[in-house]
């Protein structure tokens, strides 16, 4: 079971710089594998949409893409995208978006905005650890609050309230989750603000896989439930267009342009091209279209990995996910996962994540999001794979 993190390793001088570096374990297995393997099981968004595809979606000509001038676009997002993103908020102006190049950079710069040395920070775990680990190379101290499987992966209430202390400088959400699947309950969203407000602590809601619920209307927005809230959310998961680099910090007034300052360091802006795609995908009419279409792949292609898994008897158990194109498994072998998945990759030539990743042994994270056909012959060979492995 997944234990609370906190950081202690505070050098005796005082010292910074004296700190390990935490790498992002994750994202370095993925970056290095994913596009060497024949299967790729380790992806959490769905099958990425064509350039074409997404205009053939929008009912819209390519000349407009053809025009786009490759210089430098507006660096925090033009007018026309920023407008369309604000529009998904209530009472947001597009003054107060910061589009970035991803959603990752969109975590970075908040996090940089937010943090300083010696600041505490509270994260739910397991969780895509990005933050996590931003927090400790930004100097502040950690604490968990954990998301408990044999509740159905939501955190108990006590253990929020006593993760978020006084003194907390920001709370760190992600909703719908990485890598469960799992939308918290109203009842436990409201328990988070609720205690975030009660230290004055600044809330980060990673919302990247909202649109992509399963079998559930959309995940309703931490935005607006509170004056401190900040909400990071983007086009690579729930859009299916991971490689248009696009994502957003939804801020009070003022912050974004805090977070944009922090943005002139990394990016300095998005590629006029994915801006233009952005905008056309995010047109409402659009919109509604791709998601859609996230949706009835998500609904397509979970069955098929539930009967796969329900196949090997009694060596996975799992809980449905509500939304996003992943399964976290746990299984009862005793092999670690870290070995389990780098046997399936060099023997099988196919990519899982280790549940190690985020915190959890013992369990893999399987993506489902795969056309289908292409997703039914990796689960063939990962089957084999796994015959193999869990016998020696």
């Amino acid at each position: 079971m997944l234990r609370p993190y906190i950081d202690t390793r505070r050098p005796p001088n005082g010292r910074i710089d004296a700190l390990r570096f935490v790498p992002f374990e994750l994202e370095r297995w993925q970056s290095t594998w994913e596009n060497r393997v024949r299967y790729n099981l380790s992806e959490s968004g769905v099958h990425p949409l064509s350039i074409q595809e997404l205009l053939d979606l929008a009912g819209a000509p390519p000349e407009p893409l053809l025009d786009v001038r490759l210089g430098y676009s507006q660096s925090n997002g033009t007018d026309l995208l920023r407008s369309r993103i604000a529009a998904l908020y209530p009472g947001v102006s597009p003054e107060q978006i910061l589009v970035t190049t991803g959603s990752a950079e969109a975590n970075f710069v908040v996090c940089w905005r937010l943090i300083e040395p010696g600041d505490r920070v509270a994260v739910m775990l397991p969780n895509y650890l990005q933050t996590w680990g931003l927090a400790q190379n930004f100097g502040a101290q950690v604490q968990g609050f954990v998301l408990h499987a044999e509740a159905g992966w939501e955190p108990a209430a006590e253990e929020v309230r006593s993760a978020i202390a006084p003194g907390t400088k920001l709370v760190v959400v992600t909703n719908p989750h990485n890598p469960t699947g799992h939308v918290l309950s109203a009842e436990m969203r409201k328990a988070i603000v609720s205690r975030a407000a009660e230290v004055g602590a600044w809330l980060l809601a990673d919302e990247v896989y909202q649109g992509a619920e399963r079998e559930r209307p959309a995940t309703a927005s931490f935005w607006g439930s509170y004056e401190r809230v900040i909400v990071v959310n983007g086009l690579s998961k729930a859009y299916g267009l991971p490689g248009l680099r696009i994502g957003w910090v939804v801020g009070p007034p003022g912050f974004s342009g805090e977070a944009w300052a922090r943005h002139d360091y990394t990016t300095i802006g998005p590629a006029g091209a994915s801006d233009h795609l952005a905008a056309v995908a995010l047109e409402p009419r659009v919109r509604e279209r791709v998601l859609e279409r996230t949706r009835g792949i998500l609904r397509s292609n979970y069955p098929v990995i539930e009967r796969w898994l329900k196949r090997f008897g009694d060596t996975f158990s799992w809980h449905a996910p509500q939304a996003g194109a992943i399964c976290l498994v746990k299984y009862r072998q005793g092999i670690s996962a870290l070995d389990l998945v780098e046997r399936m990759r060099a023997e099988h030539s196919v990519l899982l994540v280790p549940g190690d990743h985020f915190g959890l042994p013992h369990h893999i994270r399987f993506g489902f999001g795969e056309e289908l056909h292409h997703f039914e012959a990796a689960l063939a060979e990962t089957e084999r794979g796994l015959k193999r492995v869990f016998t020696d």
